[in-house]
């Protein structure tokens, strides 16, 4: 993800599917804002059929002081994500998309991926556990009551 791709990504986020669990737009693309300039979460625009379809993002929670999931082991990546084109929300092209996101950062070396989808989200629930993701446990964090996900990269490999 450039600069340029902000209004992009503003647009998506006032849409009310993904508005509801981003919270206030104005606010949100202001905290991605920041992480273009930051650098400690890697954004990215995800792409179906070479079209912008939704925003994912990546970050290190131990790069973080005081993360509420720096207890996960060394080599976890958290990731965040929506489609933000809502044609093309629940057919599936969530999940493969969170796939193909996954399995980059395994190749880049992560060895655990977590999502901490909220905890009333019952279709990314359902979507990160179409992707391979397992429940770890519900926790009250700063982002509010989430379930937290892991997927491994040797649960993945050996699922392939």
């Amino acid at each position: 993800m450039e600069r340029a791709d902000l209004a992009l990504v503003g647009g998506w986020l006032i849409a009310p599917h993904v508005s509801q669990w981003w919270g206030e737009a104005a606010t949100a693309l202001e905290e991605i804002s920041e992480i273009l300039d930051l650098g400690l979460v890697k954004p990215f625009i995800g792409e179906f059929l070479g079209r912008p379809a939704g925003y994912f993002q990546a970050y290190d929670p131990h790069e973080d002081y005081g993360h509420p999931y720096a207890d996960q082991p060394a080599g976890t990546l958290g990731i965040d994500q929506f489609i933000g084109v809502a044609e093309l929300t629940g057919l599936g092209h969530g999940t493969a998309m969170t796939r193909a996101f996954c399995q980059m950062l395994f190749t880049e070396g992560a060895r655990r991926i977590i999502a901490d989808p909220d905890a009333e989200n019952a279709a990314a629930i359902k979507m990160y556990e179409k992707a391979g993701f397992q429940r770890l446990d519900q926790r009250d964090t700063e982002y509010g009551v989430v379930l937290l996900m892991h997927l491994d990269a040797q649960q993945e490999t050996e699922r392939q």
